[in-house]
């Protein structure tokens, strides 16, 4: 088959398939790699093709240049909840991404250079190999916008981090840096030249059995079915949040440019 990707490049992801293994790196620097619809259902569609191409071995995810991902455009974002949601909200387009990344049946690694947000961040806790440099900064806002966690992120990060380490990262909306990342199980390591740490690994994959590799990796995923029912009751969740009061206030706040108040709400 032939990888879209690559056949018909998306102005918004650079793909690069060499030795097995294929790159995808958002390329939208003026919005630090901020997703939109179009960009969550391309890298999804991406992912799926990768999964069924024998091809590719290994998949790398990572920002063309400085940044991962500012998580979602706001001002997609904005248009997004003024339109009215039809079918279930796990089939939107940043859920759909969340659960093709959950899904991939081969290795998924990710890559960090400097912001990492929303989303940027529920994604690695589906990648099998995660690395970030010094620039790094994450952050989980869900809660600062009145909203809540998203990816079966409630769940896994539970798991890796513990509960006392995913209730400061999901509670507090804070942003942190990468020592706090390794610390909660976020990143395998810091690295000086992240990308070129994360090809050196993925080739070091590519050569070893991919069979093996996908039965190890189905055997440790063993609640995959678990994971997506949690990825679609959070989506649910969520887009009840969306158009919350506490919401609202952050979204003129944001647009006014001041600190929200969300003391007037229970």
């Amino acid at each position: 088959m032939t990888l879209s990707c690559i056949q018909q490049p998306h102005q918004h992801l650079n793909a690069n398939l060499d030795n097995g293994v294929l790159t995808l790196a958002i390329h939208r620097p003026e919005a630090k790699n901020a997703l939109y619809g179009e960009l969550y259902l391309w890298i999804a569609q991406a992912l799926d093709e990768a999964d069924q191409d024998s091809s590719v071995r290994v998949v790398i995810l990572r920002g063309q240049d400085a940044d991962f991902s500012a998580g979602n455009d706001m001002q997609d974002f904005m248009k997004f909840i003024q339109t009215p949601l039809q079918g279930k909200a796990g089939d939107t387009p940043p859920f759909v991404l969340l659960k093709s990344a959950a899904k991939f049946s081969k290795p998924l690694i990710a890559a960090v250079r400097g912001v990492a947000i929303g989303i940027g961040v529920t994604i690695l806790l589906h990648a099998d190999l995660v690395y970030s440099d010094n620039t790094a900064l994450f952050q989980i806002p869900f809660v600062s916008l009145g909203l809540s966690p998203e990816g079966a992120s409630s769940k896994l990060l539970v798991q890796q981090a513990g509960y006392h380490k995913a209730a400061e990262l999901l509670l507090t909306a804070q942003r942190f840096n990468s020592e706090k990342a390794l610390g909660a199980g976020l990143v395998n390591s810091i690295e000086e030249d992240v990308y070129a740490a994360a090809e050196k690994q993925a080739q070091t994959l590519a050569a070893l059995p991919l069979a093996s590799i996908k039965q190890t990796k189905a055997l440790m995923k063993h609640n995959l079915a678990e994971i997506i029912e949690c990825i679609d009751d959070e989506a649910e969740i969520f887009m009840k949040r969306v158009g919350s009061p506490e919401m609202t206030e952050a979204v003129q706040a944001f647009m006014q440019k001041r600190k929200p108040d969300f003391t007037q709400f229970n």
